[in-house]
């Protein structure tokens, strides 16, 4: 079997907690804390929340403004992640198979439709 055919049969999961202590935390610890021991392709990519940068080193998130930001300006930037996800899959690694996210990140379900594989 072609390294083509391996890459088109290997999933590919994207997961995009909710951008919160409370949320990320335990998307990370799912499977124990060697859970990335042994899953070379691991990587990890941001995308803005949308909301300006704070000064202040211990602030608590402002989460109805947090809310706000991300379901209005979340969806280009994770859409834009996942084409460049796919781009650069096309030699390397196989197409985004998954998206496993937050159900506070509902933009992630039109950004997935739109990418699912016929």
């Amino acid at each position: 079997m072609g390294s083509t055919a391996l890459l088109e049969k290997k999933p590919h999961a994207v997961c995009i907690p909710y951008p919160a202590e409370g949320h990320i935390k335990p998307m990370l610890k799912y499977r124990g804390p060697d859970a990335l021991n042994g899953l070379p392709d691991f990587q990890f990519k941001t995308i803005p929340d949308g909301l300006p940068p704070s000064d202040v080193l211990d602030a608590t998130q402002d989460i109805p403004s947090l809310c706000e930001s991300t379901s209005t300006h979340c969806l280009s930037p994770f859409k834009d992640l996942l084409a460049n996800l796919n781009d650069y899959s096309s030699s390397k690694v196989p197409q985004v198979s998954c998206v496993v996210s937050d159900g506070a990140m509902s933009f992630t379900l039109a950004a997935a439709q739109e990418f699912r594989h016929p």
